[in-house]
Parts: structure tokens; sequence; C-alpha cells
């Protein structure tokens, strides 16, 4: 049996719309995934994620868990699910892109990342095994191979160094990821008796924006041969035109019958121009990050709730968002709340945020579903560049 079951409902272009299954919960694609950096999603109770906002599956940072509370104290609670009483999936990531922006307290060798900690400063190592050890004692439903993230801007030679090794150590993680599902890492309920309640593993394919390399990678990965296919190494500071030109090439000779991640991507209008592409699931920090400095995000742009024209102003963030934030609280009171320092303000944006970024992957699996996916992708652009020079 299977880790996770994954098939496409519907295609338009490379548009696809489909469904993926794992022990847990059942999750429609494309899909966008809150990050909960310390296994929690920032200033967001986990009863508004699964009621309200309906989230199938969250992401947790193996990094920062790996540094507090430590892989003993997650096991010794029963996995992250437990720990956290989070009862849907979870994505892990393998702590490498984490690592590799540490660059000035990390040393790297074919072994793996020797680092100081961002904490306290002390020494540690995390290696392809390490991180397979982790992310089992986290109990994710999806794991992820453990990866050198070169900068957006490295050069050719530096890249495919990077990419080489990046292909060694997803086999590394997939040889330590088998012995430890054979050892029993497939604890926990079942919602799926079909599947075989094991982790699934998800490669990830880099190369930055060399386009030769990017092929070189993914021949490399598929050769190991995941359940699923992650595109690393994109929104790390090269231009957006670089990333759509990766995503093009890339997306379509990824296989087929296996989902498309998009690591750390992006804005609601990366998103569309990503699933335009053939891309499937997608996480970022950004409706949180946004929430807690006053940035909401709405189906005319950004809305900065530190501007003075909204002392007065008595709608909501969002008059076409349906969210419990927009029901009930006006700008004029949210301002309010930031201004005065009110940690509720940033709960309530962020609330906002990740419901405008879950209902706009909703509307794009529905448009592309009935057909429809080119013309809202051209309607939701177009709204956004015809207010880009507004002042909200």
């Amino acid at each position: 049996m299977k880790p996770i079951d994954w098939k496409v409902i519907a295609r338009e272009g490379e548009a696809r719309a489909g469904q993926l299954r794992t022990r847990r919960s059942v999750i429609e694609t494309p899909v966008f995934m809150p990050v909960g950096t310390q296994g929690t999603v920032k200033g967001v109770r986990y009863e508004w994620l699964e009621t309200e906002l309906d989230a199938r599956i969250i992401l947790g940072n193996t990094y920062h868990l790996f540094l507090r509370p430590g892989a003993e104290i997650i096991r010794e609670m029963g996995g992250l699910h437990r720990f956290s009483t989070w009862s849907r999936s979870l994505l892990t990531d393998s702590g490498g892109f984490q690592v590799f922006s540490l660059t000035d307290l990390r040393k790297l060798t074919e072994d793996g990342v020797e680092f100081r900690s961002h904490i306290d400063g002390s020494k540690k190592f995390l290696s392809p095994e390490i991180s397979m050890e982790m992310q089992a004692a986290l109990g994710s439903e999806i794991v992820m191979v453990f990866d050198e993230c070169p900068p957006g801007d490295a050069g050719f030679e530096q890249t495919r160094k990077s990419l080489q090794m990046t292909a060694r150590w997803a086999q590394r993680s997939k040889d330590r990821f088998n012995q430890l599902q054979d050892e029993g890492a497939d604890t926990g309920f079942l919602e799926a008796p079909d599947l075989s309640g094991r982790q699934a593993l998800f490669g990830i394919v880099q190369g930055a924006g060399h386009l030769p390399l990017r092929r070189e990678s993914l021949d490399l990965t598929t050769a190991v041969g995941f359940d699923g296919y992650a595109i690393g190494g994109l929104s790390v500071g090269e231009e957006k035109p670089v990333m759509y030109e990766v995503l093009e090439f890339l997306a379509p000779q990824m296989p087929a019958d296996a989902p498309r991640y998009l690591m750390g991507v992006g804005t609601p209008e990366d998103l569309i121009e990503a699933v335009y592409r053939g891309v499937d699931m997608f996480d970022c920090v950004m409706p949180t990050r946004n929430g807690r400095t006053g940035s909401a995000f709405t189906a005319r742009g950004r809305l900065n709730i530190r501007n003075a024209k909204f002392a007065r102003d008595p709608e909501p963030l969002d008059a076409e968002c349906p969210c419990s934030v927009c029901r009930r609280y006006s700008k004029a009171y949210l301002r309010h709340l930031y201004q005065t320092g009110e940690m509720l303000a940033a709960i309530l944006i962020s609330h906002h945020n990740l419901a405008f970024f879950l209902d706009l992957m909703r509307k794009v699996r529905d448009s592309i579903k009935l057909g429809e996916f080119g013309l809202f992708r051209k309607e939701f652009l177009e709204k956004l560049q015809e207010n880009a020079q507004a002042d909200v």
C-alpha cells in the first residue's frame, strides 16, 4: 500500500486540480499550506484553522523544532500531532533552507552541516540521516529530503556542485527514511485504512535560475524516486521573471503522476502564475508575517492598516472576503488596535490573510474544474494591476 494517494481530477492547460489523500486528511489541490514554524501557525488557533478556514494540511519547520523543544521531547509527547493537538496532515521541511540561510554560522561538508544555533550560539549538526530521524519523531505525513539551497544568484558551477550534493543527500535521505519506516515510524491513528500509514517522502529539485541544471537535477532526483517532487531554490532573491521562466520550463517535465510542490512561494499572483504553469502545492509565511506588520491581502492588492486614511473607515478589510474578520470588524477598528499595540490586531489580520489565501485556492480549484481558470487568472491579475498604483 502507498503512504499517499494522488490523482488529477481536472486539467486546463498545464493547470491541474487534484486530490491528495494522506492517512489523516483529504487535501484538494492546488493547495496553500499555512506555515507552523514552531509547531504553531503564528497567532491563529487550530480551532479556527480546522473549522472556519478548513486547512487540511499545514507545514512544520524541522530546524526550529530540532532546536526547541528537540526530538526527545516531541517523541516523548507522541509526535507533533499529539504535542500540538493538530489532527490533520502535516508536511515538514528538512531544515536545509534555514540552515543554509545561516551563511556566516555554518560549515558545509559531504557529511552534513555544522552550524551555530541562532538561539544560543551552541554548535549543532544536521545531516540527511538526522533530518530523517527528526521528521520521523515529528510524525508528519509528508517528509522532505535534506537538501542544499544555493543563493538565487549562484553561478553555474557553484549551482551544479550544489545540486549534485543535493542528489547524493537525497539518496541518503531515502535510505535512512526507509529504515525508519521499516522500524515503525508509521504510528498514529489512520483515517485511511487502505493507505499504508507510513510517511511519504518528497524529493527536491534545485538548479537556481539555470535551466540546464534544473533538468539535470530533475533527472537525478527522479532516478532516486519519490512520492512527490518539490521545486526548491526559488523566491531566494532572483527576479520574478526568472522564477516564472524556471517554472514554465520545469513543472511540465516533472512526473505527471505525483504532486508538485513549490517551496516558500509566495504572493497571491505568484500562486496564480505557478498554478498556470503546473504546480499543485505551496507554502509561505507571508500571510501571518504580513499580518503582524499590519499588511492585509485583498482582492485589490495589499492594504496597509497603518495608513491614516483608515482611521475613520467603517468598511471591512475586503468587501469580497467572507471571513469572520471581514464580516465583523472595520478598518478603523483594526487600525486602532494596531496603533495602540494590541496583539489582537496581528491575530485578526493574520486570520484574514490566511482566509484570503485559502479562499483564493478554492476559487482556483473551482475554476480549473469548470474550465475557466484562464479567465479567472486574467481577471484576477488585471484587478491587481488596476489597483497597483492606488494608495491602499
